[in-house]
């Protein structure tokens, strides 16, 4: 067996329980040690440089999370069709695929890079960035965007080794990337020795080159152990984006990114109506906050594990397995939130007053959210799975639909509905309901059947089978399970 065959798990023939598990635990993994490093990071910007720095960077990122969202959607599409081509044991299309989103996202990468040099100024004056923090901020996101390709195909490689059933890879790179970024931020903040110090650019150029080096290991890598996805010979070709399968990374992608962006700007409205409600209840919201965001990493993660599963036995025509694949991504996602619930309302003192000290009214208002709100990650994170499941026979549209009518519709109304008789508390209160009512339409969705019927793949000729099967039958170019 050549090296690179066991960094891929065999997500068609195994067991649908470990498989899944020990698939989804490296991507849970990744998502964690991303958000511990920004939050590390924001530590060193708020402690070296101040208030000022530390809102210059909040605003940058707002700009680089849009960005994000829209890749994430390209990646998750590019992520499906590999996918499918390995469940079917193609790995001719899976690698075309890979090149086509590869190549897409370095042409977009460098197109972004220029652009957001340009208008960076522009962008943050849009935003509302304060005076204070403008020039802080725009140091800051120009560094950003000249590592954005790399960033980018980052990214896109690590989502498609994913799709081809190798979650182990992209852990080993995030976590080279965040190391190199937690000891680069305050040697280049501060500065030492023949480094300048470099202030709010230096956390950027840390970023920077974190992001790089990380990328530059993770090509060797999988060059040096073999892996699937390689690109060798007349397959170097495949990094020329097809049009076929840019028509599939813009009709699927693009409404996937959708989905982000509606859930940030559902988010950005409900800061502004907690804004409302004074200080303590902000301070309480953003302690809050902290704490959601990791229970959303379950969700996120077993969704995209469910999703490359379902979707590699969608391609290999077992529909027999996705059935049980879903109920298994329900219990552990059920599992896993539960547990994290259960240890953030138990040991809520403790936790709140790492970010609220001993102010006891936000304490007391951030455990009110705590009672009447967490609970509503159960309901989120069985959501992201069924759109997981559905997601993998590439239905997009439906889930994007699902999400605008109950965050706009069903979690606004009820806030205005409400507020006259709960007053704060209907902000919280319509984090059920709304999460409540998606997971009611996406399991009634799920179980009418519909997007069973739905098509993806790119249309493989007789004569590329062919091809590809010969292909497949070199040694060191087989798609083989792990044991």
């Amino acid at each position: 067996m050549a090296a690179g065959k066991r960094e891929a798990r065999d997500l068609v023939n195994g067991p649908i329980a470990s498989s899944l598990l020990l698939f989804a635990i490296p991507t849970l993994a990744s998502n964690v040690l991303q958000s511990l490093n920004g939050s590390i990071n924001a530590i060193w910007v708020g402690r070296f440089l101040g208030a000022q720095a530390l809102a210059a960077t909040a605003n940058a990122n707002i700009t680089m999370f849009l960005m994000f969202s829209i890749v994430f959607g390209f990646g998750m599409a590019s992520t499906v069709v590999i996918a499918q081509a390995a469940g079917r044991g193609d790995m001719d299309a899976a690698r075309r695929s890979f090149g086509s989103a590869t190549g897409f996202c370095t042409i977009l990468g460098i197109v972004v890079a220029a652009a957001g040099w340009a208008f960076s100024p522009a962008m943050l004056r849009l935003l509302g960035t304060p005076v204070e923090a403008f020039d802080m901020a725009l140091v800051y996101l120009r560094v950003i965007f000249i590592a954005m390709p790399a960033t980018l195909i980052s990214v896109m490689m690590m989502m498609g080794l994913r799709g081809a059933g190798d979650a182990r890879t992209p852990l080993i790179f995030m976590f080279v990337s965040v190391i190199i970024d937690l000891v680069l931020n305050p040697l280049f903040i501060l500065g030492l020795g023949p480094i300048p110090a470099m202030g709010i650019g230096g956390s950027a150029a840390a970023t920077a080159v974190a992001g790089i080096v990380s990328l530059l290991g993770l090509v060797v890598y999988v060059y040096v152990k073999d892996l699937p996805l390689r690109l060798r010979g007349r397959e170097l070709g495949y990094l020329v984006p097809a049009p076929d399968q840019l028509r599939i990374l813009l009709g699927k992608g693009l409404p996937m990114g959708l989905q982000m962006i509606v859930m940030s700007a559902v988010g950005l409205m409900i800061i502004g109506l907690v804004n409302r409600e004074g200080f303590i209840v902000t301070a309480a919201y953003g302690a809050a906050q902290q704490i959601w965001t990791y229970l959303q990493m379950p969700a996120m993660a077993m969704g995209a594990a469910v999703s490359a599963m379902a979707a590699q036995n969608i391609g290999a025509n077992r529909w027999d397995r996705i059935g049980r694949i879903t109920a298994y991504g329900l219990g552990y996602l059920l599992l896993i939130t539960g547990a994290m619930i259960g240890i953030i309302l138990l040991f809520h003192a403790p936790l709140l007053s790492l970010f609220l000290g001993d102010n006891r009214a936000a304490i007391d208002a951030a455990w009110n959210m705590q009672l009447l709100a967490t609970w509503s990650f159960l309901l989120f994170g069985s959501t992201m799975i069924l759109f997981g499941v559905m997601r993998a026979n590439g239905v997009v549209v439906r889930p994007l639909i699902i999400l605008v009518i109950t965050l706009f519709g069903v979690r606004l109304g009820f806030y205005y509905f409400a507020y006259p008789y709960l007053g704060a508390d209907a902000l919280w209160l319509s984090f059920p309901v709304s999460s409540g009512s998606s997971f009611l339409i996406a399991g009634i969705t799920y179980l009418l059947g519909g997007w069973r019927k739905a098509k993806l793949l790119v249309p493989v000729h007789e004569e590329e089978c062919r091809e590809s099967v010969n292909a497949e039958s070199e040694p060191a170019g087989r798609f083989a399970p792990a044991g």
